[in-house]
């Protein structure tokens, strides 16, 4: 199969089945613990054998700006997506998880165009088409959701009957079984298939609900070790990679440590003079209630400025940092049209809000709060289950982001 171009990168065309999966919430707290009780023999063995390593993730640590990233190789300036939410210029609050909005294809489409066989499976439907962006269904290419698995057609997703494919029940949006029903998907596929390249996009349910070391988290990671196994015993190259990772963000009587920065702006500027926007929001509240480290303030009167800001949010306990448009984009590689006119950064056990009044939190039914969004869950693990070649390794050593895993997967390991 021939190379393709995409973003200033040339992938090699595969040779045997290349199997991609993103661990949604993967923090590698979860793999070190489940390593050190000796829970994850095929992951230990990728390690051992193949490569494995920590990575810098996509900013902010959310998942759709890293999803994008990893199936375009490029960062957010790049491809557009900066999270869930941004305010347009007529001060609308404008949604991010379409297509529409990419500024990029992806390295699946670019496959697809190209001859090879492509599926891409995700948990939440909301990833789903923004992964499938101009993939041509009608020529052999795969891409639904486990959320809407029973309700797959060839029409929309190039596929049916998906429930009797995976051998599963439609598993519920809350649950780990979610991801499971993913893997077995694919598995599945690539038994019966045997496509040339496969993306599997997990989610962090339970990851936002137990703690590393947790029976559930180390049941589910067990389970997740068990299914790459399996992939790995069909053939196929398997890439591990993580869209951000997890934090404790609660006090110790267990109530969310929450800043609730429009509040604290409108008693300083006034009600109406700036939009707090929080990026993270989407339709699972009961992940994450709404809130993570990183959100976007904009200058919507007269009195506060960035500077203003600044000042007033770097001072707050729990801010690590308070940066202006500028700065951000450039520090994190973010399209400054998208970018809000400061951006606040919690630390690692701290999550930023909007005003009280917006965040449910009894949505979390009574958990702990756990998020992601800052730069503390911006380092991912980075996994292949094969051995990089002499050049790939020197420039592993020279430091990693998550978006470059097609590229390894492809290009650096010996099928």
């Amino acid at each position: 199969m021939e190379h393709v171009h995409l973003n200033g990168v040339t992938y090699r065309g595969p040779r045997v089945p290349v199997v991609v999966v993103c661990i949604d919430g993967g923090d590698p707290a979860y793999l070190d613990q489940g390593l050190a009780e000796g829970l994850l023999p095929t992951i230990a063995r990728f390690q051992r054998e193949g490569f494995g390593a920590v990575a810098q993730g996509t900013m902010p640590s959310f998942t759709c700006p890293n999803n994008i990233s990893i199936i375009t190789g490029a960062p957010p300036a790049v491809h557009g997506i900066s999270g869930n939410f941004y305010l347009n210029e007529a001060g609308e609050a404008v949604v991010m998880t379409g297509p529409e909005l990419m500024r990029s294809r992806t390295i699946l489409a670019q496959f697809a165009d190209a001859g090879a066989s492509v599926v891409s499976i995700t948990a939440k439907d909301k990833l789903r088409r923004q992964l499938g962006k101009d993939l041509d269904l009608a020529r052999g290419s795969v891409s639904f959701s486990a959320e809407f698995a029973d309700q797959c057609t060839l029409a929309e997703n190039g596929i049916e009957n998906v429930l009797d494919l995976a051998g599963m029940a439609q598993p519920d949006m809350y649950s780990g079984e979610l991801s499971l029903f993913v893997l077995e998907a694919g598995i599945q596929l690539l038994q019966r298939r045997r496509p040339d390249l496969m993306y599997l996009s997990l989610t962090d349910y339970i990851q936002h609900k137990h703690a590393p070391g947790a029976p559930a988290a180390n049941a589910f990671y067990a389970s997740l070790d068990a299914c790459f196994g399996r992939i790995e015993a069909l053939g196929a190259v398997v890439a591990l990679i993580a869209d951000h990772g997890m934090n404790d963000k609660s006090l110790v009587d267990g109530r969310p440590k929450v800043i609730f920065l429009q509040d604290l702006l409108d008693r300083e500027f006034g009600v109406g003079d700036t939009r707090v926007i929080c990026p993270i929001t989407d339709a699972f509240v009961r992940h994450h209630g709404a809130l993570g480290g990183f959100v976007r303030v904009w200058c919507r009167g007269g009195k506060a400025t960035p500077k203003a800001i600044i000042a007033l949010a770097g001072q707050l306990p729990g801010v690590e940092l308070a940066l202006d448009r500028e700065e951000t984009c450039r520090r994190f590689q973010l399209p400054p049209d998208r970018e809000g006119d400061v951006a606040v950064l919690a630390d690692a056990r701290t999550v930023i809000g909007a005003g009280e009044a917006d965040h449910d939190l009894a949505q979390l039914a009574g958990h702990r709060l756990r998020s992601h969004g800052g730069l503390s869950e911006a380092r991912v693990p980075f996994i292949l289950n094969r051995p990089l070649s002499a050049e790939y390794r020197d420039r592993a050593a020279a430091g990693l982001s998550s978006h470059q895993i097609f590229e390894y997967a492809l290009n650096a390991v010996e099928a």
